[in-house]
Order: structure tokens, then C-alpha cells, then sequence
């Protein structure tokens, strides 16, 4: 045997002696906490990047959730932080964690006025609501109501968690009511309305607003929150190439289920200017369905006259087709969208001129109607 292989086996032997030492220690006598405390915080060393330390202490997840229901604050915090290592990746160990008891110590965390045990259990249901297997028992621990609370009044990165944990598990169906239940359009539009429309939050509010609006009950609320379908415009403009998609997707959604209910009050925000510039400078995705939103929106029950001039955004439509097939379209897509931005800045102008003497009857032959014509 080479000094390398025996250096090797010896490292393996050393480190199953260690992992044996500690699953020892936290199984040891409850009445000594304190090796219990030193082993879980161990335990969360080795398996802060290692899936085969992940895999090898699976055998402590029963001690360390059985550590989460101790008066002690630093067993609570010990083992919340090796449970999150020990989930991290591990489809197995997620199950394992759920099925030993955890979801309600964590619960209870989420309701502590410890800041940093919330921001602990936040993270930990990140990693939890991830596991396909355990949606459904995660969104029936009643966890939903208490991160819409967090996202209301928690730290920066708790609230970033809680969105995360919402979107997770917002791909079950039976999550996906009981998401309804709490009432969560309000507290995401604020979000949005707060927040930088290019942050990673803004971009988790607005993925998460687009699965809600395929129902009733969202798309009902939304509309009647103050400023809600604004805010989803002003993501539309100034958001992430991925918030601008999952924007557009929302209003789109909208429209494609109701267009006369809701036709009017995106037209009322002044969505089309965005709208044009997303037909040039959006994703493939965002720029078919701004496409399709514009030619719903500019649909109107008042029928044409044959005199009338084509539309701008048929004009555009025509020589965005051109630009489209040439490769040298950078300059092109570019100066067709200052166009864009300064056509509808004077379209709007006008719009807010003409919003003095228009009526709500008025307003499908508005300013912001007739640039659609």
C-alpha cells in the first residue's frame, strides 16, 4: 500500500470515528445538554457542504428534532442549523425531518420575537417546501398565514425566504388555497410597490402573483387593491428580464380569462408603452406575449371606420417582423425603442390632458384607447 492510499484510509477511518463519536453524543443522556449543543453545532460544520456528511448523519435528524422542543435556546438554535444543513439537497432527509416532528417547533419559531430564530426557521422551510413529497405536509402545518406575516414585518432576508417558501409551495394545488385563504395580494403588492423593481424579491413577488391570478379570487383582489395593477405595470416597465416576463404573463393571464372585466383597468395604468418596448427589447417568451396582450387591448367593441389610419402598434408590429430576420438588428431594435419611449410619453401626456374631460364612459376612445386604433 502507497503512503497516498494508506493516508486516505486512515482520513476515512478517522472521520467515521468522528461521525460515531457524535451521533453518540446526540443521542447522549438529555441531562447533559451541553455535548449535545457541541455535537449539533458539529454536525452542522460537516454537513455545511458535504452531501456524503449529509447521507452519513442522517441518524441524528430524530435527536436534533427532538432538540427543537428544549427550553434551551441554544439546543433550539443548534439543531435548527444542522437540520438545514442536514436537508440541504437531500431529498431523503427532507422526509426524514417532516416525518420526525419538525414542522411544528418551526412553526413556533416563525411566531418567536427572537429575530433570528424566525430568520432560521424561514430558511429552513426554503429547503423543506422544495421536497415534492412534503408540500402538501408543509402547507397543512399551518406555516402559510405566519410567512405572510413575515413578509410584512420581518428582516430584509427573512422576508426574501418567506417569498421563496410561498412560491415553493404554491405548485400544490391544496397549497395553492390555502395561499387564497390568507389573503397574500395585498402584502405582495405593497411589496412590489416598496421594493426596487429589479430586486430578487420584486422578481419572487411577481412569479408568485402570476400563479395566483388563474384564479378568480386573485385576479378579484389584485383589481381592487389600490394601485395593485400598477404595481404589476411598473414591474412590466423597469423589472428584470424575468420579471418583466412573469409581469406581463400576469396581465396576459387576465385578460386571456376576462377581457371585458379587465380589459379597461390595465388600459387605465398606462401599460402600453411598456407593452411596446417589451415587443423589442423583451425575452422570446415576454415579447410573444406582449404580442398578444397589446392585440387583446387594443381590441375595442366601437368598430372601425374604413378611413381610419393603421394603428401604431400595427406599425410597429410590421417593422419589428423586419428586424426580427436581420442579424444586424442591435441598432435597429434600439433606436425603434427611443422611439417607442418618445411617441408614448406624448401619447401620454396627452392622455392625462384629456383625463380632466373624459368621463368613465369615455374612456375606450380615450387618448390611450385611440393610440390602439
Amino acid at each position: 500500500m502507497d503512503s497516498q492510499t494508506c493516508h486516505l484510509t486512515i482520513t476515512t477511518s478517522t472521520a467515521a470515528a468522528v461521525a460515531h463519536t457524535l451521533l453518540l453524543l446526540i443521542q447522549d443522556d438529555p441531562t447533559n445538554p451541553c455535548s449535545k449543543i457541541e455535537a449539533a453545532n458539529e454536525i452542522r460544520r460537516l454537513t455545511k457542504t458535504s452531501q456524503r456528511c449529509r447521507r452519513q448523519f442522517s441518524a441524528a435528524i430524530k435527536p436534533l428534532v427532538s432538540m427543537l422542543s428544549s427550553p434551551s435556546p441554544e439546543a433550539n438554535e443548534a439543531a435548527l442549523l444542522a437540520l438545514l444543513n442536514l436537508a440541504v439537497k437531500d431529498e431523503t432527509n427532507k422526509i426524514t425531518i417532516v416525518e420526525a416532528g419538525a414542522l411544528e417547533p418551526i412553526v413556533g419559531f416563525l411566531q418567536s420575537d427572537n429575530s433570528t430564530m424566525q430568520e432560521h426557521a424561514t430558511a429552513a422551510l426554503v429547503t423543506l417546501s422544495a421536497s415534492p413529497v412534503k408540500k402538501s405536509a408543509v402547507g397543512a402545518s399551518g406555516v402559510i398565514p405566519f410567512l405572510l406575516k413575515i413578509i410584512n414585518h420581518g428582516s430584509p432576508q427573512a422576508k426574501m425566504d418567506a417569498i421563496v417558501a410561498l412560491s415553493n409551495l404554491s405548485t400544490e394545488p391544496d397549497n395553492l388555497s390555502l395561499i387564497l385563504q390568507s389573503h397574500p395580494i395585498p402584502t405582495l403588492t405593497n411589496i412590489l410597490k416598496t421594493c426596487k423593481k429589479s430586486s430578487k424579491i420584486s422578481e419572487r413577488c411577481i412569479s408568485l402573483l402570476e400563479t395566483l391570478v388563474d384564479y378568480e379570487e386573485g385576479r378579484v383582489s389584485l383589481t381592487s387593491e389600490d394601485g395593485g395593477i400598477l404595481a404589476v405595470v411598473e414591474v412590466l416597465e423597469s423589472g428584470t428580464h424575468q420579471s418583466r416576463e412573469h409581469a406581463v404573463g400576469t396581465l396576459l393571464t387576465m385578460c386571456e380569462i376576462d377581457r371585458g372585466k379587465y380589459r379597461e383597468p390595465i388600459l387605465k395604468e398606462g401599460v402600453i408603452p411598456g407593452l411596446l418596448e417589451l415587443t423589442v427589447q423583451g425575452t422570446p417568451k415576454s415579447r410573444t406575449k406582449a404580442h398578444t396582450l397589446l392585440r387583446l387591448l387594443r381590441e375595442s367593441p366601437y368598430r372601425r371606420t374604413e378611413l381610419e389610419a393603421d394603428t401604431l402598434e400595427d406599425i410597429l408590429s410590421n417593422i419589428i417582423s423586419q428586424i426580427d430576420g436581420d442579424e444586424q438588428s442591435g441598432n435597429a431594435k434600439k433606436m425603434l425603442a427611443d422611439m417607442v419611449q418618445v411617441s408614448m410619453e406624448q401619447s401620454l401626456r396627452h392622455l392625462q390632458e384629456r383625463a380632466f374631460v373624459c368621463t368613465p364612459c369615455d374612456l375606450p376612445i380615450c387618448a390611450s384607447e385611440v393610440s390602439l386604433k
